[in-house]
C-alpha cells in the first residue's frame, strides 16, 4: 500500500513539473559498446519509468510462475494436511460423544500428518484404553514416547491407565521412572500419592507427605489426618517386626506428632506387646491429664486390666465434665465389665442409649440387664435396637 502510494505522488510530482520541463531543452547521451542512445531528456526519464514498470511486471510474472511450480509440486502434502485437521477435529467431536472406536480412528488418522501428532495419539490412546484394547493404548503411547518432551505425559497416563486395570506392580515401575520428588509437577506428586495409598506403601507415603503439603497439594486438615494414619500404621507395623523398630520410629516422630492421642495409643500398644506396660500406661495417663479424647477412652479398656486402679481413678475425676460424653461413658462401661461390675455397666450403658443410641449400646444394655435378670427391661432394649438397624 505504502509503495503504491509512493508511485502515485511520482507520477503527481511528474504531472506538475512536466510543463516546465518540456519548456526546457535538455539532452541525454549513452554510449554502451558499439551503442549509442541520444534523446531528449524527457524523453530518457519516460523511458526510466517505463524501464522500471516493465521490471516489476517482469518480476511478478516470475514470482506466479514460481508459486505455481511449488503449489503443484507441494498440492498432495496440502491435501494431507487439510484432512489431518478434518480427522482431528472428527476424533474430537467422537471423544466429546464418547463414540471412542470412531475417535481413536480419527485420532491415529490425524496423527499422521497432524500439526500435533502427539495430541492425536494421546487421544488415540485413551479411545483405546475406554475400549479395552490395551495393546493399541501401549502402541499410542509408545509412539507418543518418541517427542522427548511428551514423555514425563506418556509415563503419567501409562500409569494412571494401569492403576485403572489394577495393574499397581507395573504402575509403581513405571512411576518410579518419574521419580516424584519436590521439583516433580502436581499431577506426578497427586499421582503418587494415589498409587502409594493403593499399594499401601506407607513408607513412600511418610516420605512424599512433607512435599505435598510444602506444594499445597493438600488443604490442612487433608494433610494432618493421612499424616496421623501413615505415623499410626507406620507404629503399628514396627511393633510387628521388633521392639528397636518401634521404639524407632517413635522417635523418629516429631515433638508435636508425639502428642497426638492416635499415635500414643499406637505407640502404648506396642509397649505392651513388648512387656512395657507401666511405661504405656503412663503414657496414656499423661495424655488423658491433659486431654481426654475419644481415642483415649475407646483405648482404654484394651490397654488396662482390672488391677489397674490408676486410670480408672483419673476417669473418675472426669465424670462431672463428661457426663454427657457417650465415648466416656462406653469406657467406663467396658472398665465395668472388666471388673465384673455388671449393675455398673448397666448404668452406662443407660447413659450411652439416652445420650447416642445405637444397635451396639441398645444389645449391650440388653445383655447387662438379662444377666440382672430384668428379662422385661432386657426386651424392650432388644427392640429398640432391632429399630435401629
Amino acid at each position: 500500500m505504502i509503495k503504491t502510494l509512493v508511485y502515485v505522488v511520482l507520477i503527481l510530482i511528474g504531472l506538475c513539473l512536466s510543463p516546465l520541463i518540456v519548456g526546457q531543452s535538455g539532452y541525454v547521451y549513452i554510449a554502451i559498446g558499439d551503442y549509442q542512445i541520444e534523446t531528449s531528456l524527457v524523453i530518457g526519464v519516460v523511458g526510466l519509468i517505463v524501464f522500471y514498470f516493465a521490471l516489476q511486471l517482469l518480476e511478478w510474472l516470475i514470482l506466479l510462475l514460481l508459486n505455481m511450480l511449488l503449489s503443484s509440486r507441494y498440492l498432495p502434502e496440502q491435501w494431507r494436511r487439510k484432512a489431518a485437521k478434518k480427522h482431528t477435529l472428527t476424533g474430537a467431536l467422537a471423544l466429546a460423544e464418547e463414540d471412542w472406536p470412531a475417535a481413536e480412528k480419527a485420532m491415529a488418522k490425524g496423527a499422521e500428518k497432524g500439526e500435533i501428532p502427539v495430541l492425536n495419539l494421546f487421544a488415540a490412546a485413551r479411545a483405546a484404553h475406554y475400549q479395552g484394547d490395551i495393546t493399541a493404548r501401549d502402541h499410542y503411547l509408545t509412539q507418543a514416547e518418541n517427542n522427548p518432551i511428551a514423555k514425563t505425559a506418556v509415563y503419567t497416563s501409562r500409569t494412571r491407565y494401569l492403576m485403572k486395570q489394577g495393574e499397581l506392580t507395573q504402575a509403581r515401575v513405571v512411576l518410579d521412572k518419574l521419580n516424584p520428588t519436590s521439583k516433580s509437577s502436581a499431577p506426578v506428586l497427586k499421582l503418587a500419592q494415589e498409587l502409594y495409598l493403593q499399594q499401601n506403601d506407607w513408607q513412600a507415603l511418610k516420605l512424599l507427605l512433607p512435599i505435598l503439603k510444602k506444594r499445597q497439594l493438600l488443604s490442612e486438615t487433608e494433610f494432618n489426618q493421612l499424616n496421623t494414619k501413615t505415623n499410626s500404621i507406620l507404629m503399628v507395623n514396627a511393633a510387628k517386626t521388633s521392639e528397636a523398630e518401634l521404639n524407632k520410629c517413635w522417635h523418629w516422630l516429631s515433638k508435636s506428632e508425639r502428642k497426638q492421642d492416635e499415635l500414643v495409643v499406637a505407640y502404648a500398644h506396642g509397649l505392651t506387646q513388648y512387656g512395657h506396660k507401666d511405661k504405656a500406661i503412663k503414657l496414656i495417663i499423661k495424655q488423658l491429664s491433659a486431654a481426654p479424647s475419644a481415642a483415649l477412652f475407646a483405648a482404654i479398656p484394651d490397654l488396662i486390666d482390672a488391677q489397674d486402679q490408676e486410670v480408672r481413678k483419673l476417669l473418675s475425676r472426669l465424670e462431672t465434665t463428661h457426663e454427657n460424653d457417650a465415648d466416656y461413658q462406653i469406657c467406663l462401661a467396658k472398665l465395668a465389665i472388666q471388673s465384673r461390675d455388671t449393675k455398673q455397666a448397666k448404668t452406662h450403658w443407660q447413659n450411652v442409649c439416652r445420650i447416642a443410641p445405637t444397635h451396639q449400646s441398645w444389645l449391650a444394655l440388653a445383655q447387662a440387664q438379662e444377666q440382672l435378670g430384668e428379662n422385661s427391661s432386657a426386651a424392650n432394649s432388644y427392640r429398640n435396637a432391632a429399630n435401629i438397624i
